[in-house]
């Protein structure tokens, strides 16, 4: 198996029998972020509780390292899961991966460039062939190239595309400010990508009825307050415009937006720390395998 870089991928949702979700999805969990445009205030907060990201983040570093013995294998990322979360990379690792590394059923190596050659394929400089039947490429894609292909006008496809040293700048995370006929959906990634997705189809469908109008001169103001944001927290991955760890705060603004009240219980103790997620669950029956069910569960 061969990987150009090392990522973290969780055993579980519950480093050291904490749920994840009261680490870094919950409202007090928006108090540790700077946000697009923020005020003085939740500047300051932000920077005054910028130790608990650490920390968040070492606490569970340190489960993974241990459940899935890392630093035996030498799989140690060289960034932090804060990183890895903002740049929404993180996933699930299949249990009993590590176990198949041990036994020899999978051989891990780092490569940063591979080629084709008659015999199987050749890892960077090295001379030794590696004899390959079958290959299997995991490389996902590029979703603002996506983007541009959806066009055929040249003119459509650059400015949708925009540039390279900049986020996309949709206003809402859903609408170019040049092309406000087009709304994308599902382009920005979260943490659960369909409750948001949701949320924006929600928003969208009230401008359509006439709600609310775009703010035609702020559209492109926001997209650039994102793009810092983007710039800080995912770093070089700022073209995948993930809003893992800012999705509540954005559902936030849609609600505002739309006339709806964000605020999910009237404890203020409780709204705080109360993960704030929606999961969808798909399961298969294994009795029938022709049932397959989806699970709404709500917090």
């Amino acid at each position: 198996m061969l990987y150009k870089t090392k990522h973290w991928s969780l055993p579980n949702y519950q480093p050291w029998g904490i749920p994840l979700l009261y680490l870094y999805f919950n409202c007090f969990s928006k108090l540790l972020i700077h946000k697009p445009g923020e005020g003085f205030l939740p500047s300051l907060l932000a920077i005054i509780h910028s130790p608990l990201r650490w920390v968040f983040s070492r606490i569970v570093e340190s489960h993974i390292k241990q459940k899935l013995s890392l630093d035996k294998f030498g799989m140690v990322p060289e960034h932090s899961f804060f990183k890895e979360i903002s740049s929404c990379f993180f996933t699930t690792m299949p249990k009993g991966f590590y176990d198949s590394v041990e036994r020899g059923s999978f051989i891990l190596k780092k490569a940063s460039e591979f080629s084709f050659c008659q015999e199987g394929i050749m890892v960077d400089d090295e001379s030794a062939v590696l004899e390959t039947d079958l290959v299997i490429l995991a490389t996902g894609f590029k979703g603002d190239k996506k983007l541009k292909d959806m066009f055929v006008s040249r003119a459509f496809k650059d400015c949708i595309f925009g540039s390279s040293t900049a986020s996309i700048p949709f206003y809402r995370q859903c609408i170019h400010p040049r092309i406000p006929q087009l709304a994308v959906i599902g382009f920005s990634e979260s943490i659960s990508s369909i409750h948001t997705s949701e949320m924006r189809c929600w928003w969208l469908a009230e401008l359509l009825d006439g709600t609310f109008k775009l703010p035609t001169k702020e559209m492109e103001k926001e997209g650039e307050k994102w793009d810092k944001y983007m710039k800080r927290y995912s770093k070089e991955h700022y073209r995948r415009s993930c809003i893992s760890i800012l999705h509540i705060w954005y559902n936030d603004q849609l609600c505002k937006v739309i006339g709806v009240n964000p605020k999910r219980k009237k404890d203020f103790l409780l709204s705080s720390s109360s993960p704030m997620v929606r999961w969808i669950t798909m399961y298969l029956d294994v009795r029938s395998a022709n049932t397959i069910g989806v699970i709404e569960v709500y917090f």
